[in-house]
């Protein structure tokens, strides 16, 4: 072989696995998730977002890609960095990115947005909402409590006043409610007011000082069951509830199971209301690779797997096998139809 032909093989080899590295670098599908200030590491509902990319990952082999938001003000410069980088689809998380998830989809009609926990009413056509009927999850969760409460009486508190926090404690307060229904008993909900719309909020995300003074106040007026609603700010009362011992302070978490995200105050967890965004960032990112993605919104429900509720873990023994029983028909009855979470 002459030197000249191994050279002109070895250049149309190299061009043509510049070729193929173009094309795989040109095909190459990213999805990229911006957090809100609560971070990727929040224990709660950005971490599980997040788990939907790393799923979409391996089941549908995209690229992830994340941005963290130290604060509001990142939002909009985060947004703004992945449509540079022409991600496939943007996902944001939490209702604090809803005005410039919109601003910017509306900006950029060729970039498909989806957000977590929000949706838009008109529909943005291209931004694809994920929400949670996870009232139906924490009315389970309420009744329950109900059923497990020393004191007859049962608290909650939330981060902000907004419909993804509040949905939590409506659900709830119906749960407790049915049960003092079925049972002819008046277990008491302290921390919201499910007709004046008020209640207990921390006002934050973040602080867990705030986690344990509103769970320390709620059981100092009877309750021996608490749900905090605030991300982070709940590993406060689960700290605090550890250094009293469950005989006195038991808590119900919300969005992933904490008694495996909070393993240093895992015993203090009768149950967890399930938000599971993982699955519905993962069938996001399926329809956009499918060419099925529109605007609208994917709805997760207990019937669909979209919502649920943690087992017991160690707190199993507090939960007798008749009140199973009728968890269990309560939640046939949910995904039926027949029982209303709404109120009676």
């Amino acid at each position: 072989m002459t030197s000249l032909f191994k050279k002109s093989l070895f250049a149309s080899v190299l061009g043509t696995g510049m070729i193929l590295s173009a094309f795989a670098s040109a095909a190459e599908f990213k999805a990229c998730q911006i957090t809100d200030t609560g971070g990727v590491d929040d224990k709660g509902f950005n971490q599980t977002a997040w788990k939907g990319i790393q799923d979409a990952e391996k089941e549908l082999g995209v690229v992830g890609k994340l941005l963290e938001s130290k604060a509001e003000t990142d939002y909009v410069p985060n947004i703004n960095s992945f449509i540079s980088e022409k991600c496939d689809i943007i996902i944001t998380v939490g209702f604090l990115l809803g005005d410039a998830t919109k601003t910017a989809a509306e900006a950029n009609p060729g970039t498909k947005f989806s957000i977590v926990d929000f949706a838009y009413d008109p529909v943005v056509p291209n931004i694809l909402g994920q929400v949670y009927a996870t009232d139906e999850a924490a009315f389970l969760a309420g009744y329950l409590a109900a059923g497990v409460s020393k004191t007859g009486i049962v608290g909650t508190f939330g981060g902000i006043n907004i419909p993804p926090v509040t949905i939590f404690m409506d659900g709830f307060v119906h749960g407790v409610n049915y049960y003092n229904k079925q049972k002819g008993t008046s277990v008491q909900v302290l921390g919201w007011d499910v007709e004046k719309r008020e209640g207990l909020f921390t006002n934050n995300f973040s602080s867990l000082d705030d986690g344990r003074a509103f769970a320390k106040n709620l059981n100092e007026e009877g309750a021996d069951i608490v749900m905090p609603v605030a991300g982070p700010v709940g590993q406060g009362s689960a700290a605090l509830a550890s250094e009293m011992g469950t005989d006195r302070l038991k808590i119900i978490g919300v969005d992933v199971d904490q008694y495996l995200t909070d393993p240093e105050h895992k015993g203090v967890f009768l149950t967890s209301v399930l938000k599971r965004m993982d699955s519905t960032v993962v069938e996001a990112i399926r329809q956009v690779k499918e060419g099925t993605f529109q605007g609208g919104v994917i709805v997760g429900t207990l019937a669909s797997g979209g919502v649920g509720i943690a087992p017991y873990h160690d707190l199993e023994s507090e939960v007798s096998d008749e009140l199973k029983g009728e968890l269990d028909a309560i939640a046939a009855g949910i995904k039926d139809g027949s029982i209303n979470v709404k109120g009676m």
